[in-house]
Formats: structure tokens, C-alpha cells, sequence
């Protein structure tokens, strides 16, 4: 027979379930990104709600709030994304690739004009893309609807995965299984990528599956699946240098040359001028032509502005580039030069410090892009990436019927706190440098 204790705990638990998931349900469903009272209210139940569950969940409870956490992704799976358009342009390339024609062999327009067609890129496809002349998996060839299912079907197994294996190397690394409520339940990593469609959930999970197999000494498997996330999106290389310290000079080498040989293998079928065109100016503009959300770049923008008049993206952008990139290196080589070795647990950690490294000097940081900061910090003390996915979701503000316009003060408020809370991770020693 149930005591009190128990009847409470089950009542709270189905409660606050139901409100959670009906509130992910109206926002996937319901709310468009130029609703920004509306979407601003829900989201802050929603973090509201993933606070206290978090807060108070048992560790009897873990696997049930687990289970909730897929069944919202599931739930989601017929909305059409409303916070963000880039699905389109998912499905626009994913039919190019079954045709046999590398997204970056060409921009879309191309494929608009006589004699360029391709099945599947029709007309009406193309008036969804959002950036029809910028460069950027055949899953239904008529129906962009279809497409959309499959390819939530694939991101929502990808989280899967990412779950399971966040709970495998949180019971490997002796840490809280209770800290994997605050990835699998985070409003931000849900909306984001099982809502919205972003492939960020491949990459976590590759990279996860990674370090698993590293913890297996399984190196060749690792390397291989640490090439799938970098075929994924090309940022997971920025984390290879934080490997060298952790796995040493010879399996490092290993390593590195399983990923080189995996990646040319990998692109050899694609590999022509068209190609090699369209990604440099595929990198070109994004580091000379984006900007959206960004923190030190804006400092830099407006000093250009008041120097010389005018947006110097096209010198500011890649020199912010070069600037991230040797404080990643320098970062990452430092324990070689102390001679400190890093534990598994802690390459997470060494991650967390690139990547944030990396943020903080682009020219452009969509919400999306924090997620995998969520999915390694499950794994230290460190939190102000949760501070920042829920403060993220501000940049929604800008949006209206027509259009963007950002709020530079909203921008700067994100920012102060963001760092105001990576502040106190460094004087907490939550995030160290040693």
C-alpha cells in the first residue's frame, strides 16, 4: 500500500508533468517567433518549471522525468518549426545530396534558372529558404512536410542517444545522475533542436558518442565518430587541440590521422572547383556578411563605426577569427607546457572554455549554437551556461511579422550577465584554468 509520501510524490510529479509538456506543446505548435510577449511568458514558465524540477527531483525519479523528457521531443515531431526557417534549407540541400550535387557546388537561385533543374527543388521550396543566395538528405521527395517528420525522426534518436550516453558517462565519471535533467529537460536544448531542427543534436551525439568510446579505449571508433560530427558541421574542429594534452603525442597522432584520412574519404565524392568555390565563399560570408547576437564583435563594430563610418565586418570578422583561434590554442597547449594531463571528466571542461572562447568572438551566435555548451557542462560545477540558455531566448525580441530588428541594450544585458556568472564559475573554481 502507497503512503502519503509516495501518493504526494506521484501527484507532484504528474503535475508538473502535464504542465510542462502542455506548455512545450503550445509553444511548439501555437507560438510564431514574433509573438515575443507571448514567447518570452512561455519560456520563462517553461525555465521556471525546469527549475524546480531540477531542483527538487529525486533520484527515484530520474528515469521517469527521462522518459518525460522524450516524450515532449515526441510530442513535437508534427510541428512545423516556428522559431526558426532553416528546416527549409536542411531539406533544399538533403535533395541536392540525392541528386548527387554537393549544397556548395552552387547557391540556390542557380537551380531556379532554365536548364539547372533538379527533382525536388521547386519553386515554392525555394521561396521558404532563408538566404536563397548564400551557400550553406533525401528524406521525402515531393513533400516538404514529409521531409520535415523524417528529419525530426532522425534529431529526436539523435537525442536519444545523447541522453543515454550522458547518463552512461555521468555513472562512469561517479557524478549525479540527477545531472542529466539538466540537458535532457532544458526548454532551450528541446525547442531548439527536436522543435526547430537543428543538427546540433548530431553533433552533441557524435561528440558524446566519442568521448564514450575514448573512455572504452575504443580509439579508432572514436576518431571516426568524432570525423561524423565535424562532417555534421565543421566547428567540432576546434576541439581537437584539447585532445593532444589529454591522450598524448602518439595516440594523438593516431587520432588526428584517423580523422584526416576519415574526412578526405568522406569528401572525395564531392571534391571539385565547384566545391572548393563554394565553401571558401561559404566561410567568406559567414565571417564577413553575418552578424546576429554577438559580444565582442559589437564593441569592435561600433568603434569602427566612430573611427572610420562604416561596418568593418569585412576586416573586423576574420581577424576576430584568428584572435579566438590562437587563444584556443594557446589554451589548449598550455597543459602540455605545465605538464598536466587531463581526465576524461575534464576534457568536458576543456571544451566548455574553447567553445565559450569561440562565442565570445564570432560575429554571429544564434541560440542554437550554446546548446552543446548545456550537454558538456552536465559533467562539472559549471552553470553559466544554463544562465545563458535561458537568457538566449531574448534575441526572439527582435523578430516581427516582417522582419529583424536587434536591440543592441538587450544584447548588452545578455552579455553583462553571461559573463557576470562566468565570473563566478572562475571565482568559485568551478571552471579553472589548471
Amino acid at each position: 500500500m502507497l503512503s502519503v509520501a509516495h501518493i504526494e510524490s506521484h501527484k507532484r510529479f504528474f503535475t508538473f508533468s502535464f504542465l510542462f509538456l502542455s506548455v512545450f506543446w503550445v509553444v511548439g505548435y501555437f507560438v510564431p517567433r514574433h509573438d515575443a510577449p507571448l514567447l518570452l511568458f512561455s519560456i520563462a514558465l517553461l525555465f521556471s518549471l525546469y527549475y524546480i524540477i531540477c531542483v527538487s527531483a529525486k533520484e527515484e525519479e530520474i528515469t521517469s522525468w527521462l522518459l518525460l523528457a522524450v516524450l515532449i521531443r515526441c510530442s513535437l515531431l508534427f510541428a512545423v518549426p516556428q522559431l526558426s526557417d532553416d528546416f527549409y534549407r536542411f531539406i533544399w540541400d538533403g535533395r541536392l545530396l540525392y541528386n548527387g550535387i554537393h549544397p556548395f557546388a552552387e547557391i540556390p537561385s542557380y537551380y531556379m534558372q532554365e536548364g539547372n533543374a533538379v527533382p525536388g527543388l521547386t519553386p515554392e521550396l525555394f521561396h521558404l529558404l532563408n538566404s536563397p543566395e548564400y551557400f550553406t538528405v533525401f528524406l521525402s521527395p515531393s513533400s516538404v512536410f514529409g521531409s520535415m517528420l523524417v528529419l525530426k525522426v532522425l534529431v529526436v534518436l539523435a537525442e536519444i542517444g545523447s541522453i543515454l550516453l550522458i547518463r552512461s558517462l555521468l555513472h562512469h565519471f561517479k557524478l549525479p545522475l540527477k545531472n542529466n535533467l539538466l540537458y535532457a529537460l532544458n526548454p532551450l536544448v528541446i525547442l531548439e533542436l527536436s522543435g526547430n531542427l537543428h543538427f546540433e543534436a548530431f553533433v552533441i551525439f557524435f561528440l558524446l558518442a566519442s568521448v564514450y568510446l575514448l573512455v572504452k579505449q575504443r580509439l579508432i571508433l572514436s576518431a571516426l565518430l568524432f570525423t561524423l560530427a565535424v562532417h555534421v558541421k565543421l566547428l567540432p574542429l576546434i576541439f581537437l587541440t584539447s585532445l593532444l594534452p589529454f591522450l598524448g603525442f602518439r595516440k594523438a597522432f593516431q587520432f588526428y590521422l584517423i580523422v584526416g584520412i576519415t574526412s578526405i574519404v568522406l569528401f572525395t565524392p564531392f571534391l571539385n572547383t565547384a566545391f572548393l568555390t563554394g565553401m571558401n565563399e561559404s566561410l567568406s560570408y559567414y565571417f564577413k556578411k553575418f552578424e546576429f547576437n554577438a559580444s565582442f564583435y559589437y564593441l569592435i563594430r561600433e568603434w569602427g563605426f566612430w573611427k572610420y563610418g562604416y561596418n568593418i565586418i569585412q576586416t573586423a570578422g576574420w581577424k576576430l577569427a584568428l584572435a579566438s583561434a590562437t587563444l584556443i590554442l594557446l589554451f589548449s597547449f598550455r597543459r602540455i607546457i605545465i605538464k598536466s594531463a587531463v581526465s576524461t571528466q575534464h576534457l568536458f571542461t576543456e571544451w566548455i572554455v574553447v567553445l565559450t572562447l569561440y562565442l565570445l568572438f564570432t560575429t554571429t551566435v544564434h541560440p542554437w549554437y550554446i546548446v552543446p555548451l548545456l550537454a558538456f557542462s552536465v559533467f562539472s560545477n559549471v552553470r553559466y551556461p544554463l544562465v545563458w540558455s535561458g537568457l538566449i531566448f531574448v534575441t526572439y525580441m527582435g523578430y516581427t511579422a516582417t522582419g529583424y530588428q536587434e536591440n543592441l541594450w538587450i544584447v548588452l544585458v545578455e552579455y553583462v550577465t553571461v559573463l557576470s556568472f562566468l565570473y563566478l564559475d572562475f571565482r568559485n573554481k568551478n571552471l579553472t584554468l589548471t
